[in-house]
C-alpha cells in the first residue's frame, strides 16, 4: 500500500477508535451498573438491545440525507460534528444515574447520537477510498476499532472498579479527542476532495423510497443483510452479557474480568487485522464462509462446559472469528453499492446491524432467565454462547446463496449496474 493511502485510511480511521471504545462501554459495563441498581437480564439486554431499535429507522434516514447534504464542509461532517457532542453528554450523566428507567433514556439518546454520527462518517470510506484499497481500508478501520474496543474492556472494569461514572467520562473524553483530531486532519491535509455527497441535492425526499427499491430489486443485498443480522445479533448477545458470564457466571472478581476480556481484545484485534488481507487474497466470501464453520462450533463450547482447559482452547478461535466480523462484512457491501447512494445504503447496512443488536441482547437475556436451572453452575449465562453460536451457524444459509447469486453472475436489470463490480471485488471466491 502507499504511504499517502496508508496516511489517509489512518486519518479515517480515527473517529472509529473513539467510538468503539464509547459504544464498547456503554453495551458492556452499563450493564454491570445496572445489575448493581437491581436490573433484571432481560431489563439489561432491552437497554442495550435499545441501539436495534433506533438503528431500525434512523441510520437510513441520517444516510440519506448525508448523501444530498451541501455545506462548505460537504455533506457528511455535520452530522459528525452533531452526534459526536449528545453521545459525550450521555456518557457522562450514564454513570450517575441510579434508576434503570433512567438509563434506559439515556442510553436511547447516545444511541441516536451516536448513529447520527457513525451513519455519514462511514459512508466517507466508499466516497473517499479507490476500490483497489477499500479491503484494507476495513482492516485499518477494524484495528482502530479493536483498539478501541480492547481499551475499553480492559480500563472499563478498572475505572468502575473506582466509582460508577469514571469509565463513561473517561471514554467520553477520548471520543471527542478522536473526533475532533479526524476533522482537523481530514480538512487540513487535503483528503477531502469528495466531501460532497454523489447524489442529486432535489432528491432529498427520495432517499427513503430509493433505499427500499434497491433492496427490493437486489437480491444480494437482500441475502447478505440477512446474514449481517445474524452476525451482529452474535456479537450483541456476548456483549452485552460476557463480563456477567466471567463474574457471576465462573466466579472471577471484576478486575480479574477486564484483563481476561482485555487479553481476548487482542486476539480480537489480530483476526480483524489479518481478515482484510486474508480477504484481498483468497476472496472475502470464501475466508467468511470458512471462519464462520470455525467460530459458530466454539462459540458453543462455553455453553456446553465450564472446564477450562476446554474454554481456553475455544477462547482464540472465538477471538478470532469475532475479528473477522469485524473487518469483513462492510467491505462486501462496498462494491454493491451505487453510486450516490453510499451514505443510504451504510444506513441499510446499520438497519440489518440495527436488528441483530436489538434481537441479540434481548434473547440472550431472556435465554439466560429461562435455561438458569439448566446451566445452574453459571447463573445461567452460559445460555448466551448458544444464542451466539446458534446465530452465526445459521448465518451460513444466506451466506452460501449469497456466494450462489454472485457467482452465477445476476443481470445487470436485476442488480442495476453494480454487478461487475462485485463480481470483481468477489472474483476470488
Amino acid at each position: 500500500m502507499r504511504s499517502p493511502d496508508l496516511r489517509r485510511l489512518l486519518v479515517l480511521g480515527l473517529p472509529t477508535f473513539g467510538m468503539a471504545l464509547a459504544i464498547t462501554v456503554v453495551s458492556t459495563y452499563l450493564p454491570v451498573v445496572a445489575r448493581g441498581e437491581g436490573g433484571s437480564t432481560t431489563a439489561i439486554g432491552v437497554i442495550i438491545g435499545g441501539e436495534g431499535l433506533i438503528a431500525l429507522w434512523l441510520p437510513v434516514l441520517v444516510g440519506s440525507r448525508s448523501d444530498r447534504l451541501r455545506t462548505p464542509i460537504g455533506g457528511r461532517l455535520p452530522f459528525v460534528l452533531g452526534g459526536t457532542p449528545v453521545m459525550a453528554v450521555c456518557l457522562c450523566v450514564a454513570g450517575l444515574v441510579h434508576s434503570v428507567v433512567a438509563m434506559g433514556l439515556v442510553v436511547g439518546v447516545f444511541f441516536t447520537g451516536y448513529f447520527v454520527a457513525y451513519e455519514p462518517y462511514r459512508a466517507l470510506y466508499p466516497d473517499l477510498v479507490p476500490d483497489e484499497v477499500a479491503g484494507r481500508s476495513q482492516s485499518v478501520q477494524a484495528g482502530f476499532r479493536g483498539v478501541g474496543t480492547g481499551l475499553a474492556l480492559v480500563s472499563g472494569g478498572l475505572l468502575l472498579s473506582l466509582a460508577n461514572f469514571v469509565p463513561f467520562v473517561f471514554a467520553a473524553v477520548l471520543l471527542v479527542a478522536s473526533v475532533v483530531a479526524f476533522v482537523f486532519l481530514l480538512l487540513g491535509r487535503g483528503y477531502a476532495d469528495n466531501l460532497h455527497g454523489t447524489g442529486e441535492e432535489d432528491a432529498a425526499e427520495s432517499g427513503y423510497a430509493r433505499v427500499w427499491e434497491l433492496l427490493r430489486e437486489r437480491r444480494a443485498l437482500r441475502l447478505f443483510l440477512v446474514a449481517n443480522g445474524l452476525w451482529e445479533l452474535s456479537l450483541g448477545a456476548i456483549k452485552t452479557f460476557v463480563v456477567l458470564y466471567v463474574t457471576a457466571g465462573l466466579g472471577y472478581s471484576l478486575g480479574q474480568a477486564s484483563l481476561i476480556v482485555g487479553a481476548v481484545a487482542v486476539i480480537v484485534l489480530a483476526g480483524a487485522l489479518a481478515s482484510g488481507r486474508l480477504g484481498d487474497r483468497h476472496g472475502r466470501l470464501r475466508v467468511v464462509e470458512a471462519g464462520l464453520w470455525v467460530y459458530g462450533v466454539t462459540l458453543l463450547v462455553p455453553g456446553l462446559t465450564t472446564a477450562p482447559a476446554a474454554i481456553l482452547a475455544a477462547i482464540p478461535f472465538v477471538a478470532l472469528g469475532g475479528g473477522m466480523l469485524m473487518s469483513l462484512p462492510y467491505s462486501l457491501l462496498m462494491p454493491l453499492m451505487p453510486e450516490g447512494e453510499h451514505g443510504a445504503l451504510t444506513g441499510l447496512y446499520s438497519l440489518s446491524r440495527g436488528l441483530g443488536v436489538m434481537l441479540g441482547p434481548l434473547l440472550a437475556g431472556v435465554a439466560i432467565q429461562l435455561a438458569e436451572p439448566l446451566f445452574s453452575s453459571t447463573e445461567g449465562y452460559a445460555a448466551t454462547w448458544w444464542v451466539a453460536g446458534l446465530a452465526v451457524l445459521v448465518s451460513l444459509v444466506p451466506l452460501r446463496r449469497l456466494r450462489k447469486v454472485i457467482s452465477l453472475g445476476a443481470s445487470d436489470s436485476e442488480h442495476g449496474g453494480v454487478c461487475s463490480k462485485s463480481d470483481a471485488a468477489f472474483s476470488q471466491t
